[in-house]
């Protein structure tokens, strides 16, 4: 017995080294945007063995897990000692998440956990569940981690065991080890959820992104992406959510939106990601969309480009909660490279790459919504005709298939 023990965990330790040396490479295809890589950088199966299995021999003769981890997702990043770190929602098979911190050299691939998760010091009002951490590197010295607190809605009815109350947690730290644990964000709304902290101060005030909501899942009369200022980081309260990106019927955040990591800031203005959810047959469907906002007045957009910037595809769309992208982290170098880390479905994280250069054009050259149909064809019409125009006067021969 105990020879098929040892045989059953050399070629687990076999398969785990095998997956963290995976070398992950760009696809082919690119929208000029940015290029998606071909493996995920984290998932289930990243995990160190030492977590999910007991390897005494005597207490568990079959090598059977005795703690399953269902999924890796929604991970907020940092550049941190010139490494680039992951905290990312470890969701185990009991359906509780928590934090752990994933590092690589390099941001794309050989992601490794490190061997313990993050202790997410309890308040008096223990969280049922974490999850969805972004990390905020703010001015005041402090890194600081916003995330998802979780607790049961004792005023649901008995019958109900999935009512919840939401709302934004907050912890520090200043080596990425040690977390200090603050009291809850408070809002006038009754759940909160995708909190973000500005990373610098506004009129001397600390600046947070909400996302208001009537009940734990849907947004109601509430929604939006939210700005409000707190005097204060330790006892923060927010008297004031202004919505400075609402919900727009038949768009794609008419359900819900969110912002994602903290806005990177520009020569032009704050880059903002977000994510909005929009309801369809097949149910929810999320995807990632950019927008700018003034460096000077955060609740003034001055760039928004129509539709979706990241779509779930292919093998993206397949999870525990299917045709999913969501990001709550991304990491800009100093050379300009933007690591964007987003999961799909729920279930796995990827990244994909681009630059401040090809986000900013992005931005701020891509048509705006319409809001209508006709408009849309307006749009569309305009290309067409500034192509034809281009082709004509630099392409001597006819190009097929431009013919109205």
């Amino acid at each position: 017995m105990k020879k098929n023990f040892y045989q059953r965990l050399e070629q687990l330790e076999k398969n785990h080294a095998k997956l963290i040396a995976l070398k992950n490479e760009p696809l082919n295809e690119s929208n000029g945007v940015y290029n998606r890589y071909r493996l995920p950088v984290l998932t289930a199966e990243h995990t160190p063995l030492f977590w999910r299995y007991d390897f005494n021999a005597d207490a568990n003769p079959f090598l059977m897990e005795r703690f399953g981890i269902n999924a890796v997702l929604n991970a907020g990043a940092i550049k941190w000692n010139d490494k680039y770190l992951l905290i990312a929602r470890v969701e185990g098979a009991d359906r509780k998440s928590f934090f752990a911190i994933a590092e690589s050299d390099n941001g794309i691939d050989h992601f490794e956990f490190r061997d313990y998760p993050v202790v997410i010091p309890e308040t008096d009002e223990p969280d049922t569940n974490v999850y969805d951490m972004r990390l905020i590197q703010h001015e005041d010295g402090w890194i600081y981690g916003l995330f998802c607190t979780e607790r049961r809605d004792f005023s649901a009815p008995a019958g109900d065991q999935s009512a919840a109350i939401a709302q934004c947690g907050i912890v520090r730290t200043k080596d990425m080890i040690d977390w200090e644990r603050l009291p809850d964000l408070k809002t006038k709304s009754p759940q909160q959820r995708n909190v973000v902290l500005h990373p610098e101060f506004v009129n001397g005030k600390y600046a947070f992104y909400t996302r208001p909501q009537d009940n734990f899942i849907e947004a109601g009369k509430g929604g939006g992406i939210g700005l409000g200022l707190s005097d204060k980081i330790v006892g923060a309260m927010v008297d004031e959510e202004i919505i400075i990106e609402p919900k727009v019927y038949h768009t794609i955040n008419e359900l819900k939106n969110g912002q994602g990591p903290a806005p990177l800031k520009t020569q032009y203005g704050w880059l903002h990601l977000a994510h909005g959810v929009r309801n369809t047959a097949a149910g929810l469907r999320y995807v990632l969309y950019l927008f700018m906002t003034d460096l000077n007045d955060l609740s003034k957009i001055i760039y928004k480009p129509a539709g979706y910037f990241i779509a779930p595809e292919g093998e993206e769309r397949v999870g525990d909660v299917s045709n999913v992208v969501f990001s709550n982290g991304w990491i800009a170098d100093d050379d300009g490279k933007v690591f964007i880390y987003y999961a799909s479905s729920d279930t796995r994280v990827h990244v994909a790459v681009s630059s401040i250069e090809q986000l900013l054009d992005y931005v701020m050259n891509t048509p705006e919504d319409g809001l209508r149909s006709a408009a849309s064809v307006e749009t569309l019409m305009l290309l067409i005709d500034k192509n034809k125009s281009y082709l004509k006067d630099h392409n001597p021969q006819p190009v097929k298939n431009v013919t109205r």
